[in-house]
């Protein structure tokens, strides 16, 4: 836990992630991932004597068969504050799918939009997402391989249209770390009940990168260094190039 704590730290001083005085959701899916996010941010909060306030937002996408509750109940006995809403996202993703399949990148929008306006409901003036670094590394693969183009989201950005910032604490861990933590802290983890989860373009990369991890040790951590190392980015540049 020490280790996490100290590069959410670093996080916050390379993004200016927190302030006194922020009022932060955190989005909760119940999954590892976002459980051990909020769970990890109040020990930071408490570390770094930081005076920001955490509230936990989970929506419920309708999906059958996933259970919340326990989440909530771990939550709400170590006083963290945390909230259900319900949605409809499940019945209109089964009313817009393609080629028989959900749409991945709709339930995304639609869950961080869902977050966003129930944040900006409860007063919070910055929404908190549990992506980590293998998220960033497997999303950039993702926009070269089926995008042509090399990006992947950024720690920190602000949401113009509902003034509000959105942060990732997570960008320098690694889902490794996370799975450790949240085995060794015991935390309640709630399965998925997406009937497309490990089907997808996102699942396969990450089993390529875990390939190529086992081939090249070092690519885990350079991968890493090489999404903030924008000193010795080089790409093609149209027109005349000047030794």
């Amino acid at each position: 836990m020490k280790t996490l704590i100290k590069k959410i730290g670093q996080a916050d001083k390379d993004y200016a992630m927190f302030n006194d005085d922020d009022v932060i959701a955190v989005g909760l899916s119940g999954g590892k991932d976002s459980t051990l996010l909020l769970y990890a941010l109040e020990e930071y909060r408490i570390k770094s004597r930081k005076n920001f306030k955490l509230i936990g937002i989970h929506i419920d996408l309708g999906f059958a068969g996933e259970d919340y509750q326990p989440v909530k109940t771990f939550f709400d006995a170590h006083g963290i504050e945390n909230h259900i809403f319900p949605s409809q996202v499940s019945e209109i993703l089964e009313l817009n799918k393609k080629d028989d399949r959900i749409q991945c990148s709709l339930c995304s929008k639609f869950k961080k939009g869902i977050v966003i306006q129930n944040a900006l409901d409860l007063k919070c003036n910055k929404v908190a997402f549990a992506h980590h670094a293998d998220d960033a590394i497997e999303t950039l693969f993702l926009n070269a391989i089926f995008g042509g183009k090399l990006n992947t989201f950024d720690p920190k950005m602000y949401m113009s249209e509902s003034k509000i910032d959105f942060i990732r604490p997570f960008v320098y861990i690694k889902e490794s770390e996370i799975i450790a933590n949240t085995e060794n802290l015991g935390l309640p983890v709630k399965k998925s009940g997406c009937p497309m989860d490990g089907y997808t373009k996102r699942q396969d990369i990450k089993e390529w990168l875990h390939e190529l991890y086992r081939t090249y040790p070092t690519a885990h951590d350079n991968f890493i260094k090489m999404l903030h190392n924008t000193e010795q980015t080089k790409l093609w540049v149209k027109g005349l190039t000047k030794e």
